[in-house]
């Protein structure tokens, strides 16, 4: 989600304009549920409309030879991803002739030699680095680890695919390997290093990718804030929050129950200003008026979530605890709440459904939450050895995201 303000001076003369994100759903970038795709770049490059990024970034144009990438919907009926892409990135003259036959040519042209990379004032490195990322966050979903013979230590199943990433990512692939496989961690003032289970690896696979797009995305929103910003004084903005709406899927997570909570506040803050200031401003001004409660406070709900001892706070809790698992966080949740809160439940899933682990009465209906894997995703982790390569990396990009 993201909130845009548009900036006036005091006379209405536009100013300037911002950019703020929200929720990222990083875990969208390795995962996603039937009815939904991975982010669009991935399938406009793809599309193959500029053939030399296929090349580039040792891709084929076949999503479902990408894991990461592949696992809901590829395609959406109503969005085209070659004009996406040309939309985003038009950098050669030769694909300007593919428009010259369309009415107003002289303005789409003038359009299309500034294609909207371009016009944000990106580099041609550092557009050449954003595509080699998102390149190499689809190829880490295809490094394959194996156990080790009567150990239970990982070791790479093939170089192939490291080859190409460690590639993109301007990193050496053997150390890539070695770094995932057997990472280095600080014991007291002392580093040791720590084998790694076949699980353990993927887990941190996924983790660095998750964070490589992260951290890119965030850092172009900063460059397009900083294009958008001007000198010339602010008095007034226009704001719009534009956000995910309430989720309620067959199966939901810790991501739904984020972007539910924060449509809770949101639909606590409208009802505040809608029915209780409104009517106290009724009173200042002398209206005769008998005070309406019109039922809906949603606190108990949202303390429910937020406050000391709520879902957030047990599950920070839990994170703490070297021996935590879903069970045990599961069991304080239920010790906390079950019988205490009208809106924390035991879940009744229809037969067929997924599996549940409780209910929340939010105000747009009763979500049932599968909480599998909630403490990995809350402390998402992040192999500090790979770190170290990736502040080293050639590619320039990657070492300025990672600098901090």
């Amino acid at each position: 989600g993201k909130f845009i303000r548009i900036h006036f001076g005091a006379t209405g003369k536009l100013a300037s304009a911002d950019i703020e994100t929200y929720l990222l759903e990083k875990s969208r970038v390795t995962f996603q549920l039937k009815a939904e795709r991975s982010y669009h770049i991935f399938y406009q490059i793809m599309s193959n409309k500029k053939p030399e990024l296929i090349d580039m970034l040792l891709i084929t144009t076949n999503p479902y030879d990408y894991q990461f990438v592949s696992q809901g919907e590829i395609t959406v009926a109503s969005i085209n991803d070659q004009e996406e892409l040309m939309a985003t990135d038009v950098s050669s003259n030769s694909e300007y002739c593919n428009y010259c036959h369309l009415p107003g040519k002289s303005f789409i042209l003038l359009f299309l030699l500034q294609s909207a990379i371009d016009i944000l004032g990106f580099s041609a490195d550092e557009k050449t680095a954003i595509y080699k990322l998102t390149g190499a966050v689809m190829h880490y979903g295809n490094l394959k680890f194996k156990q080790k013979q009567r150990e239970e230590q990982a070791e790479p199943d093939g170089t192939e695919v490291a080859d190409k990433a460690a590639y993109l990512m301007g990193l050496n692939s053997a150390d890539l390997l070695k770094a995932l496989c057997y990472p280095r961690v600080k014991v007291g003032n002392e580093y040791v290093t720590k084998g790694q289970t076949v699980q353990q690896v993927y887990n941190s696979v996924g983790a660095l990718a998750k964070a490589v797009y992260e951290k890119m995305f965030l850092w172009m929103v900063v460059r397009i804030n900083e294009q958008l910003d001007t000198k010339q004084p602010r008095q007034y903005f226009i704001g719009v929050l534009d956000i995910a709406g309430f989720e309620i899927f067959d199966f939901n997570s810790l991501e739904q129950l984020c972007i539910n909570f924060t449509n809770e506040k949101l639909q606590q803050f409208f009802n505040h200003h809608m029915f209780v200031l409104e009517q106290e401003e009724y009173k200042k001004e002398g209206i005769e008026w008998t005070f309406i409660d019109f039922g809906m406070d949603l606190a108990a709900c949202i303390e429910l979530i937020e406050k000391p001892m709520g879902i957030f706070s047990i599950l920070e809790e839990e994170c703490m605890f070297p021996k935590a698992t879903d069970t045990s966080f599961k069991n304080k949740l239920y010790d906390q709440h079950l019988g205490k809160s009208n809106n924390f439940q035991k879940p009744k899933p229809a037969k067929g459904k997924a599996e549940a682990h409780f209910s929340l009465v939010h105000y747009a209906g009763t979500v049932d939450y599968n909480i599998t894997g909630w403490l990995e995703k809350n402390k998402d982790p992040l192999n500090e050895t790979v770190i170290g390569l990736y502040q080293k990396s050639s590619v320039k990009t990657l070492a300025l995201l990672f600098a901090s």
